[in-house]
């Protein structure tokens, strides 16, 4: 598979994370539209047996990948620096990979640093995002007012990035069956409808600066893999004592027209690794690691041949203990 970097500027307030996995579903639904649903069928053939034709990153700020939690035994000490101070570094430059693991908490950065080179504003920055809650309210056309049960007013949680943020994912493909061109024109179209939650009332707007194909970096002597995107792990046989990732259950729902078709708009609820574990396994060629989910009614009796994205892209790593 070809590796891509694409960089993304948000265009309007998000009500979804720009996750790999809903973002994979996402371009599902933009293929469909853009190619025709017998393209989509030959994409997805072969994807729950390890033949994805696409396999993408959450969207991290440029140069950056979220530092993975290991336990301290991997990380040098950081000396004369509050505890607190030192669980707020989170984020890893991208050439921080270059350096030995043992080295990367003291080379990560705190959200607020971050948020400083984007914006000189402290009082309204301290981080990459804001969120505000957006009154809504539903017009009952038989007395022209609001009123009770769905005519109530009622609020949802936007939430406003940082000016001038860029946002990079990175993803893979299979381009034998979705060419880089169709499927940046494919981006293109959700930038353009929206992202995610309420992206019918403008929200989740994104435009395309730069789409490049770009390896991704990777450390010499590799024994481990850090994954860009949530993953499906289950039953895969990672090395224990080098495996460390954080769990939780994605309730994932039907986007586009299946939430207008007869059945129930959600899937079945999907346990899966977040973004930034650490899995023990001698990377492979391949350049991803879990496992594609779903089909045969697995996921969705209303969908029944609905998958989801239990892959991640990854970087290959040299995991030891730091040397004392």
């Amino acid at each position: 598979m070809q590796s891509f970097c694409v960089t993304l500027t948000p265009l309007s307030a998000f009500a979804t994370p720009l996750k790999g996995d809903t973002l994979f579903g996402q371009l599902c639904w933009a293929v469909r539209n853009r190619l025709g649903e017998a393209y989509l069928e030959n994409c997805l053939m072969g994807y729950t047996e390890n033949q994805p034709f696409a396999v993408i990153s959450d969207a991290f700020p440029a140069d950056y990948v979220l530092l993975p939690k290991l336990p301290s035994v991997f990380y040098q000490s950081i000396d004369g620096e509050d505890r607190k101070a030192i669980k707020k570094r989170c984020w890893l430059p991208v050439a921080a990979f270059e350096h030995p693991v043992s080295e990367w908490l003291c080379q990560a950065k705190s959200t607020a640093e971050l948020a400083e080179s984007y914006s000189t504003d402290k009082k309204t920055f301290g981080s990459l995002s804001k969120t505000h809650p957006q009154p809504h309210n539903t017009i009952n056309r038989q007395s022209n007012t609001t009123g009770d049960g769905g005519f109530a007013p009622y609020s949802i949680e936007q939430e406003w990035f940082v000016p001038s943020l860029r946002w990079t994912i990175y993803v893979l493909l299979d381009t034998d069956r979705l060419s880089a061109q169709d499927f940046q024109k494919c981006l293109t179209d959700i930038g353009d409808f929206g992202f995610g939650k309420d992206a019918s009332i403008g929200l989740g707007k994104f435009e395309i600066v730069d789409f490049q194909e770009k390896p991704l970096p990777a450390q010499p002597d590799t024994n481990a893999c850090l994954t860009l995107a949530p993953c499906a792990p289950q039953g895969l046989n990672f090395d224990r004592q080098k495996s460390f990732y954080q769990l939780f259950t994605r309730f994932g729902r039907h986007g586009d027209i299946a939430v207008h078709q007869e059945g129930k708009p959600f899937k079945n609820p999907i346990l899966l690794a977040q973004t930034a574990a650490v899995l023990g396994a001698k990377p492979n060629v391949l350049g991803f690691i879990g496992q594609g989910i779903g089909g045969n009614g697995e996921l969705s009796k209303t969908l029944p041949a609905t998958v989801h994205q239990g892959y991640a892209p990854f970087i290959a790593i040299n995991l030891k203990a730091k040397e004392c």
